[in-house]
């Protein structure tokens, strides 16, 4: 098996204590030679549903074998379980509380661990930091080459975060929500590309959000204003509403969970 396996962090640990770097501390001393990547350390805080964005966005674009660490867990030292999953050639490893939904969400087929060898984790393990004691761990040994069925039994009853589809009403707009915010302050949305691909045809798009309505869609951000708000398709395949060299959350005075509809204006108003 591979000896230097990349292996990937996500937290909601910031970067001003140890957390992040004792971690990969931890999987080093397991597998020197491991490639250490850090996705995001800047989830918000016990928000298991932004690190689910978050680790969904990345994962796609690394290699086969990589492990990913993701770690936003707000039921630390609680009965909740620590897993494994194995999906698209790769794993992941972090509480079971819907951090992984979005790799559910993407990937046809995967298999769920219960980690339960605790042979591999460091001892004692802290009440409070599983992603030293048991993920970070863990990790090391899977870049080192391990198999995953070492780890524990697969399960079936993993906890999963539904992502509600956008909505195609009878009056022809189209009505969703944000679901996070992110560093530059763009919302994303849960409107895909695909629900939007009936509108252009119609008509110039326009999109109310916040009580108010913004600009339509872009293509890009050099087709807006300095400080407009717009519409437009993420690298991520969801609509964002951002604004060029501002921050749309806070224009718009809304983050997380704010209904956005779009609609056309047609040539006869």
């Amino acid at each position: 098996m591979p000896q230097n396996r990349i292996v990937t962090f996500t937290t909601d640990f910031g970067l001003t204590d140890h957390y992040a770097g004792t971690m990969k501390g931890v999987v080093l001393s397991v597998a020197p030679n491991a490639q250490l990547v850090d996705i995001s350390h800047s989830v918000p805080a016990f928000n298991v549903f932004a690190g689910s964005l978050i680790l969904g966005q990345a994962y796609p674009y690394f290699p086969a074998g990589t492990v990913h660490v993701a770690v936003v867990d707000p039921g630390v030292g609680s009965a909740r379980r620590p897993i494994l999953v194995a999906a698209a050639g790769q794993f992941f490893l972090g509480p079971d509380n819907g951090l992984f939904s979005q790799v559910y969400e993407r990937e046809e087929s995967f298999i769920v661990r219960h980690i339960t060898a605790e042979q591999f984790f460091l001892h004692p393990v802290s009440q409070t930091f599983h992603g030293r004691d048991i993920f970070a761990r863990v990790a090391g040994y899977l870049a080192s080459g391990r198999d995953a069925h070492e780890f524990g039994s697969s399960i079936e009853d993993y906890v999963r975060i539904a992502v509600t589809a956008a909505e195609s009403l009878t009056d022809g707009t189209i009505r969703g929500k944000t679901l996070a915010v992110d560093h530059f302050g763009s919302l994303i949305t849960n409107i895909r590309s695909a629900d939007l691909a009936h509108l252009a045809a119609r008509g110039e798009t326009w999109i109310r959000i916040g009580g108010r309505v913004v600009g339509g869609l872009r293509s890009n951000y050099a087709e807006a204003n300095g400080g407009e708000v717009f519409g437009i398709i993420g690298s991520s395949g969801y609509l964002e509403i951002s604004a060029n060299r501002a921050s749309a959350a806070e224009i718009l005075g809304v983050g997380g969970g704010a209904e956005v509809i779009l609609g056309v204006n047609t040539a006869n108003g």
